[in-house]
């Protein structure tokens, strides 16, 4: 969407968080180091903040989607104690193969594909060429080039994995940063004057 607002898209496990791997209960969310203050920064120069997530261990029955309200509110409270926040968080619960209707669906949402970034951009009024996208797995970068997002890959969670499959596939992140962190300093520095300008 043209002439819209300025937007971060993060990846959840592996980005914001530590990836163990199908978290399934609030005790066990460690935040990357740095990641509050990160999106605090964001807050603070108007920047929208969204979590856009796969998570399939719905679908394959690891956890029920409810378990998802209580961990997403302990992240939001972690956040919290930086003074930070997210705008909305997106999650899908489905995967092509495994589990049982309705998670066991060929989605729109599961990323690669774009769905949940699509939602945010109808319900928040994103601009996609403003935006960004910040994650550790190839499926973040590819989907944040669909949408015609800048694209971040950190070196946390898969982050090393994910750039030999990105360049295997023949496409690139636009940046490769250390962390979080780093990340949204990078995003800072490219749209400095660009986001109090169209606020």
């Amino acid at each position: 969407m043209r002439n819209g607002r300025a937007a971060v898209f993060f990846d959840r496990d592996g980005t914001l968080i530590e990836d163990v791997g199908y978290l399934a209960t609030p005790d066990g969310l460690r935040m990357i180091p740095g990641a509050g203050k990160a999106v605090q920064s964001l807050n603070e120069r108007s920047f929208l903040t969204f979590v856009v997530s796969n998570q399939s261990g719905v679908a394959r029955g690891f956890f029920a989607e409810a378990d998802l309200v209580p961990i997403h509110t302990r992240l939001e409270d972690e956040l919290a104690r930086d003074h930070a926040r997210i705008d909305r968080i997106y999650y899908c619960p489905h995967h092509p193969t495994l589990g049982t209707p309705p998670y066991r669906a060929s989605c729109d949402c599961r990323k690669p594909r774009t769905g949940m970034f699509r939602r945010a951009a109808e319900e928040f009024d994103v601009d996609f060429q403003r935006s960004y996208v910040v994650g550790d797995k190839s499926a973040d970068i590819e989907a944040g080039r669909a949408v015609g997002a800048q694209t971040i890959l950190v070196l946390t969670g898969y982050g090393p994995s994910a750039l030999q499959e990105c360049h295997a596939a023949g496409f690139s992140p636009d940046a490769v940063r250390p962390s979080v962190a780093e990340a949204v300093a990078y995003i800072l520095q490219q749209s400095e004057g660009d986001v109090l300008k169209h606020a």
